[in-house]
């Protein structure tokens, strides 16, 4: 089994998002189909099949490496630089929006 080797960079202490959907989109006009929280920083973007891709974007341009699903019912988290999407157990809960 392949472990995220990014786990020490997850900060739940700063991940209290609050955005009611992608940041850059709502700021923008733009629309998103599914939207991601940045485990480090909080941050809101768009999914890779959103035409902005702003998660992936975030990644790239912060260097913070996992985001979770801010989706209902899901809990799932991705590492971009590890290509591995996982599920934590004993993670707090996922905060997701409306």
């Amino acid at each position: 089994m392949t472990l995220c080797t990014h786990l020490d960079q997850i900060d739940y202490d700063s991940v209290d998002p609050d955005a009611e959907g992608c940041e850059e989109c709502l700021a923008g006009g733009g629309q998103w189909v599914h939207l991601r929280a940045c485990q480090r920083c909080g941050h809101i973007g768009c999914c890779d099949s959103s035409p902005g891709r702003h998660a992936r974007t975030h990644v790239m341009d912060t260097g913070h490496p996992v985001i979770r699903s801010y989706e209902p019912g899901e809990s799932w988290f991705y590492c971009y630089p590890d290509d591995l999407l996982f599920e934590l157990s004993g993670a707090p809960p996922a905060p997701t929006h409306a």
